[in-house]
């Protein structure tokens, strides 16, 4: 599968694509309630939440107005270091080098320095309550993959899409980056960023404000559900996609 592939598009028009630019259109961007840095800053405890991290919204920001009196501690470091990775993203092209700038921010508190912004080079798997969950794509093919998807992702950024097709092809990013695990760690963190990322690069800064993060920490059984479409990289199947590319535009619900 490739992240151009449109087998899944007309089936997605009428399932949740044609609702798009109506969501689009009644999505409030005003900052009258929260700021953009808010909202980034939101966006980073959500992804970070996913992943284990204990501390919520209402915690972080209480941190933010006394960090004079607090140190901080792994869980508050992750998340900052989360928010540089998007403030970064915010002012950057999205590109293979800018990710790998934006991972070596944000793996600062999760990996060893020789780790940081670099693909793997040892074998993962994805693990929950029952245990193995998903193996990804052996090292020695994680390099190759992402030349494509990068060569790919050059190739729908220049590309005129509109509104629906951009939300599409967003999350057909997030969920072959998932299924490729091109890091040792942070690659749900990594493929929620570029995920809004790609959407801002194509409908400009506003877009950082819709509320992906959230909504898959809110839904976050049926966000891993719907990402699991195989035990391993080669028994991917990606007719069952289409449950996780509804997630996305149900956020701006």
């Amino acid at each position: 599968m490739r992240i151009t592939d449109r087998k899944y598009f007309d089936t997605y028009v009428q399932i949740i694509g044609h609702e798009i630019p109506g969501l689009i259109q009644n999505f409030d961007f005003s900052e009258n309630n929260r700021s953009f840095e808010y909202l980034t800053k939101a966006s980073a405890v959500y992804s970070s939440n996913i992943e284990g991290n204990s501390i919520d919204l209402n915690s972080y920001m209480n941190y933010e107005l006394n960090k004079d009196k607090f140190k901080p501690g792994k869980e508050i470091e992750e998340i900052e270091d989360l928010i540089k990775a998007y403030e970064f993203a915010q002012k950057n092209n999205l590109n293979e080098t800018n990710l790998m700038t934006c991972h070596k921010m944000f793996s600062e508190s999760l990996l060893i320095k020789c780790k940081r912004g670099k693909y793997r080079n040892e074998q993962v798997g994805v693990f929950g309550k029952s245990g193995l969950a998903y193996m990804a794509i052996e090292p020695e093919f994680v390099e190759h993959e992402m030349k494509i998807f990068f060569r790919d992702m050059e190739e729908l950024i220049s590309s005129k899409l509109n509104e629906t097709e951009i939300f599409y092809f967003a999350s057909m990013i997030h969920l072959r980056f998932a299924h490729i695990h091109p890091f040792r760690d942070g690659n749900g963190r990594a493929a929620r960023l570029i995920e809004k990322w790609f959407i801002s690069e194509k409908l400009g800064r506003d877009y950082w404000k819709i509320p992906s993060e959230e909504y898959y920490r809110v839904n976050q059984v049926r966000y891993y559900e719907t990402i699991n479409l195989g035990v391993n990289y080669y028994d991917l199947n990606y007719d069952r996609c289409l449950g996780f590319l509804e997630m996305l535009p149900n956020c701006l619900k």
